[in-house]
């Protein structure tokens, strides 16, 4: 297989790649990945036009043209100014922002419509979510993201809650279809939590070989165990000797081999005790 010289991995505001561009950089040390932050609504453009091999974008897509897993659904909060009365509230209702002026940025993350939106809609819509927080924090209206927006546009006189019953946010791994390479398969396993020898791509084989010296030693082991044995049998034996040399130390074997100089003196003091015939 010719390998890419990088991976091109786009991504759009709100979603944070870096926990699956370590695991690359582990596992693919050879191959670089290249990130590429892009607003919202480029992120299928630049996939469709073959700019990037991957990305992590918002739902939906071209399903004609693109593959996509989606990942994960983000909870949609409100966001407001501290000192807006939703902020005693632990979550917010659409029917609570019923007499809100709620803002309606051209790059929406959550599919809303006039008809979907809660609240009342501003005279114009925000260019982006970025200058619809601008007009938050001027305590103009309130606007609906979901909640990694909310902390990527963070201030400190601004605080969000979260909102039951809104749309949701789904984000999505996203290929084009005529381009799944081994390394698009391999951004998958990643992304899924496949181990190294659970993968599908090129890091599949790599944890193999490290089985093979374990193997190997626990083979060297075996004769030590018998060659340990061996030397037990052998001292078993010097133990025997040992008993044989004490039987050889008896009366009956004599006393001035076995017995020592002491022994042989008890001998001769006998004899000389005896009665002559």
């Amino acid at each position: 297989m010719q390998v890419n010289p990088s991976f091109r991995l786009v991504y759009v505001p709100g979603v944070t790649p870096g926990k699956w561009v370590r695991v690359w950089s582990e596992r693919l040390p050879d191959v670089p990945l290249d990130l590429l932050a892009v607003p919202f609504g480029d992120g299928e453009r630049l996939l469709r036009e073959g700019g990037a091999d991957a990305g992590l974008v918002r739902l939906p897509v071209d399903k004609d043209v693109l593959s996509a897993i989606p990942l994960y659904t983000e909870t949609t909060v409100v966001v407001f100014p501290k000192d807006h009365w939703l902020a005693a509230a632990e979550e917010v209702s659409p029917a609570d922002l019923a007499e809100e002026v709620v803002f309606h940025p051209l790059d929406d993350t959550l599919g809303l419509t006039a008809d979907t939106l809660p609240g009342r809609p501003a005279i114009a819509r925000p260019d982006s979510t970025a200058d619809a927080i601008e007009l938050v924090a001027a305590n103009v209206g309130v606007l609906l993201v979901p909640q990694s927006l909310a902390r990527l546009h963070h201030r400190r006189d601004l605080t969000y809650r979260p909102v039951t019953e809104a749309p949701q946010s789904q984000v999505a791994l996203s290929w084009p279809q005529e381009r799944t390479t081994e390394l698009v398969e391999e951004f998958i396993g990643i992304v899924r939590g496949r181990t190294v020898n659970s993968s599908r791509g090129r890091g599949a084989g790599q944890a193999a070989p490290e089985a093979q010296p374990k193997k190997a030693a626990a083979g060297r082991g075996r004769p030590q165990q018998q060659k340990a044995g061996g030397q037990k049998s052998g001292a078993q034996k010097a133990g025997g000797q040992k008993t044989g040399g004490q039987r050889a130390g008896s009366p009956k074997g004599g006393g001035a081999k076995a017995g020592g100089a002491k022994a042989a003196g008890r001998g001769a003091a006998a004899r000389r005790g005896r009665p002559k015939r």
